[in-house]
């Protein structure tokens, strides 16, 4: 088993005022060569938007990119006409394909929202461009994980890749054992709160450590805390 430690505030920050954002990889004015991506993990951005304030219209193609809001309410816009609200306990998931433009927007303007924006390479390239949400609730994650994304689909939002989200709310001393569903798959291990051990590393909140050459690996709370899991294919 191989394992790198991201502390939280080994992370790049861009304060663009009414945007605060935190760049675990290699992202806009951020460049570290030895943090360009995990496998075909390659954006893992930790967003604070002001009240009423976003990121206007702008294209994406060829990328798997997953929105999960932590607080407060994200509004989408795309060139589909689609117009939805992301709410806290949501998860979205749009395949940007052969290419789709779209909006992102604080839809509260009287509180932030915080948000995870996550880019994972695509499996196919220039498929029809696809969007879908799910509400998941979180007692449903209590010292267990919750795939929210999946290659299979299901309970999960279906993703272009051999790739997995799993999030997990551990009470103190909880013990769980991940395990890896796709040989030569790595995990990457994002603490959302709280202190934990896992793969034998010492983890804070926002602090994370990517796992690979491995088909299993501990996690144990120290607090409570609560976790993502983003597994993807090495080699892709």
């Amino acid at each position: 088993m191989k394992t790198v430690v991201h502390p939280s505030d080994s992370r790049g920050l861009a304060n663009h005022g009414w945007l605060k954002s935190r760049h675990t990889f290699s992202f806009a004015g951020y460049y570290n060569p030895e943090r360009v991506h995990f496998g075909a993990l390659r954006v893992l951005n930790d967003d604070q938007v002001a009240e009423g304030m976003g990121f206007g219209t702008h294209p994406h193609d060829n990328m798997e990119i997953v929105s999960i809001p932590l607080l407060g309410d994200l509004e989408h816009k795309d060139s589909t006409g689609r117009h939805k609200i992301i709410r806290q306990g949501d998860v979205q998931i749009m395949s940007a394909g052969r290419g789709i433009s779209h909006s992102e927007y604080n839809h509260n303007k009287d509180e932030e929202v915080h948000f995870l924006q996550i880019w994972v390479f695509p499996k196919e390239r220039d498929i029809e461009p696809r969007y879908e949400q799910k509400t998941y609730e979180a007692e449903d994650r209590m010292n267990k994980f919750q795939t929210v994304v999946s290659p299979e689909g299901g309970d999960a939002l279906w993703i272009n890749q051999d790739a997995y989200f799993s999030m997990a709310n551990l009470d103190a001393g909880t013990s769980l054992n991940y395990k890896v569903n796709k040989p030569g798959n790595g995990v990457y291990l994002f603490v959302l709160n709280g202190e934990l051990e896992a793969a034998g590393q010492t983890l804070n909140s926002r602090d994370a450590v990517g796992v690979t050459e491995t088909d299993n690996f501990d996690i144990k709370a120290k607090s409570y805390a609560e976790v993502l899991a983003i597994e993807v294919p090495m080699e892709f």
